[in-house]
């Protein structure tokens, strides 16, 4: 974590499982819990080993308010190691943590607003639904989608805040999401805010755009998990710093380029923003580029002259690339 961010110790309140991939810890902080908007995330470092930890962001769920903050984590046995980590944990235990800080948004002039989450996706969702049905004057639904009926994790409090605005979709029983559906029911000036896979972000940005509507009013949240492949270790090489890099299949390519000491532009670290982008000059035969951000266009993928060193990775055998950073000293 950055020495200029504000930093606390919080103690790992409880765990609860809340189905067979997802827990809930309640973290306490021993200074105050300080408020946030919602669609909030916490960043958290997580103890991956007895003298290292790496960064990972998890979104706050529901509204502040008792002095405590809740993450949910999905178990993801192909990931980082983030999430094995984070399971590995026991109550009791003490972790260090960043303020709360938000790149999600909910914009409170908002009459109409569909709230679109799968998976874990939901958690930053829950409390943007919570303030919008206490909101007079709103017009509010959800639909949450899950592969089993199961992994519909905090449907129950959703539908304590939702009614029959909460519709859920289980795909392993053979329902389906129909976006356009869900879109032909909004007004022209409805908001859409959106949290899950890339697969969804990529199949919502394109039933939007096909439904003419403003991309302004479209909004999401990804943490850069969902690839099109597991994660492995890769090499990276940078003729101009005269570096050849190792980057773990625990690590992204942002960390391992800041432990090189290797200036790189960065901001959201979830493949949102395109700050940290660097420049592919070369692929070795059979690397693939595993695009995991939501940043950049189909056609700057399929280039395949750039990749978000945030969150995508390099793939194949061997999975190596030639790459020159953005970052240039004034």
């Amino acid at each position: 974590m950055k020495a200029s961010q504000q930093t606390h110790l919080v103690t790992v309140d409880r765990i609860a499982t809340l189905s067979p991939t997802v827990r809930e810890f309640t973290l306490r902080p021993d200074d105050a819990a300080s408020a946030y908007a919602p669609g909030s995330h916490l960043p958290v470092e997580v103890p991956v080993g007895e003298r290292r930890t790496v960064p990972r962001h998890y979104s706050l769920v529901g509204l502040p308010g008792d002095g405590v903050w809740r993450i949910a984590v999905k178990h993801l046995p192909q990931g980082r190691g983030g999430s094995r980590a984070m399971w590995r944990l026991e109550e009791g235990d003490r972790l260090c943590v960043g303020a709360p800080a938000s790149h999600f948004e909910l914009d409170h002039r908002a009459t109409e607003v569909l709230l679109l989450a799968a998976g874990i996706g939901v958690t930053p969702l829950i409390g943007m639904a919570q303030a919008l049905a206490a909101r007079r004057g709103v017009r509010v639904r959800m639909v949450q989608v899950a592969r089993a009926a199961e992994e519909l994790v905090f449907s129950e409090l959703l539908a304590e805040a939702l009614g029959d605005r909460l519709h859920t979709v289980v795909t392993g029983t053979g329902q389906r999401l129909d976006l356009a559906a869900e879109l032909a029911a909004l007004s022209p000036q409805a908001q859409c805010y959106v949290c899950g896979p890339a697969s969804l972000m990529a199949q919502a940005r394109h039933a939007w755009v096909q439904a003419g509507r403003a991309p302004v009013d479209l909004r999401f949240e990804t943490f850069g998990t969902s690839g099109a492949h597991p994660a492995q270790a890769f090499t990276v090489k940078l003729p101009r710093h005269g570096l050849t890099l190792d980057v773990p299949a625990d690590s992204t390519l942002l960390e391992a380029l800041e432990r090189a000491g290797v200036e790189v532009l960065a901001d959201c670290r979830r493949g949102e923003c395109g700050l940290c982008a660097v420049e592919v000059l070369a692929l070795e035969p059979g690397t693939a580029i595993d695009h995991r951000d939501v940043f950049l266009s189909p056609a700057q993928r399929a280039a395949g002259r750039q990749l978000c060193a945030c969150v995508s990775r390099l793939s194949g055998s061997p999975a190596c690339a030639v790459l020159d950073s953005s970052y240039r000293a004034d």
